[in-house]
């Protein structure tokens, strides 16, 4: 590495709601990690992928559902800190953690390091609703959306949309506590988002949108780490190939494409709002009429990062731990035609794009390098640990998303 990063300063993985197979909290470990800098972890449970890491220094067992107490989850917070004794660099895997920590700077600033935003942004931002205003605010394009505040209000769109939709849960920690859809989910037909709307009570709290049409639309990621006048430390790029569950979901495939477009608009975007700190951007290309439409804004690390590293070695983990230990950021081009795998999934998304015949048009015909979500020599622990932990909940939870995909197509046992 052309860098060294301040090993005095350790960093904590911060994670509310029981998701334990997370490969971007083991990325974070890894990555930060083989700079020598002390890594925490806050884990459901001592045998979780995170736990085994030999770059973990220490896991706090903590569960938690995300629907906690703020102010129990911030004096949690606390006691960490002061079980780590030095001030410790916060990297949230979540949009609850991200929000907590925004909104509660005050209590968390004598032990803990994190970039300074508006207290309010991040949680404008992670909600869907939030963010659909602030593109409107700001010109940034994003499907036609619908905000439903009854049942009665859902059968009104239904009546005059146009099929397939697209439903997801609206707000952060409101999915924790009362969640409508499990993630993401794509419905064909008015009978298949009337029957998932009756289960949505008086107040749905999601957003109904336009889907793009897969034939005529290409999914883009961006990640960046911007300092505290919303100028990037480091920015990617990079084409989705597949997710789970297809078309809707979190990333299984994917590859660098350098996309100064895309970057160029994302940094006008965030600088216009005044973030600072990590983004994971996703995005739908609309062949239709030319516009990247913004979809969902991360205001924290994405759990595939470790597919964007700079020629200087930087991803943005590294770069936001540099930044905030005061130690320049070095700059690099990315590695284009990088390509990033998360094993668990891409194998049943594999399948399922295979069926469906779609493409990827911008993806490179064949990878400059792989890099794998679980699999690492240097670390081989989390992923067996991930084996021995996926088998029958993650196979259940595969199941499950595909049951509420289906659901929503309007076909089969679910109307």
């Amino acid at each position: 590495m052309p860098f060294g990063a301040d090993r005095d300063v350790p960093g904590l993985i911060v994670k509310f709601g029981d998701y334990p197979l997370h490969h971007g909290g083991v990325g974070a470990i890894r990555s930060l990690g083989r700079l020598g800098v002390p890594m925490y972890a806050i884990t459901e449970d001592r045998y979780t992928p995170a736990a085994s890491s030999r770059y973990l220094t220490r896991a706090f067992v903590w569960p938690t559902s995300g629907a906690e107490e703020p102010e129990y989850l911030v004096e949690g917070l606390r006691r960490i800190g002061r079980r780590i004794g030095r001030p410790t660099v916060l990297i949230p895997t979540d949009e609850e953690a991200a929000v907590l920590i925004a909104e509660h700077q005050a209590d968390l600033t004598d032990r803990f390091l994190f970039p300074r935003v508006d207290p309010s942004l991040p949680r404008r931002l992670a909600s869907k609703q939030g963010l659909h205003e602030l593109c409107v605010e700001h010109g940034i394009a994003s499907p036609p959306a619908a905000f439903p505040q009854s049942y009665e209000e859902v059968v009104a769109f239904a009546d005059h949309a146009r099929y397939p939709v697209v439903a997801k849960n609206r707000e952060a920690f409101v999915r924790r506590k009362r969640p409508a859809v499990n993630g993401t989910t794509r419905i064909a037909t008015r009978e298949g988002l009337l029957t998932l709307a009756r289960d949505w009570g008086e107040d749905p709290g999601v957003i109904l949108q336009e889907y793009l049409p897969r034939e005529d639309a290409e999914d883009w990621i961006v990640h960046a780490c911007f300092d505290d006048d919303s100028t990037p430390l480091a920015m990617f790029t990079g084409v989705k190939v597949r997710s789970w569950p297809p078309h809707a979901g979190m990333t299984a495939n994917a590859y660098v494409v350098d996309n100064p477009e895309l970057a160029d608009l994302a940094a006008r975007f965030i600088k216009q709002i005044g973030f600072s700190g990590i983004i994971d951007l996703d995005l739908r290309f609309d062949r239709r009429d030319g516009q990247y439409k913004l979809l969902d804004f991360n205001p924290r690390m994405g759990a595939q990062f470790r597919l964007f590293e700079n020629e200087s070695g930087v991803d943005v983990v590294r770069a936001m731990h540099l930044n905030l230990t005061g130690r320049p950021v070095p700059e690099g081009e990315q590695p284009a035609g990088r390509r990033y795998i998360v094993e668990n999934i891409d194998l049943p998304a594999l399948l399922a794009y295979r069926r469906s015949g779609y493409t990827t048009p911008h993806a490179p015909a064949r990878a400059s390098g792989t890099e794998l979500a679980w699999l690492a020599g240097d670390d081989p622990l989390p992923f067996l640990t991930m084996l021995a932990r996926f088998v029958r909940p993650g196979a259940k939870h595969l199941y499950q998303l595909w049951r509420t995909n289906r659901r929503g197509s309007g076909t089969g046992s679910g109307n």
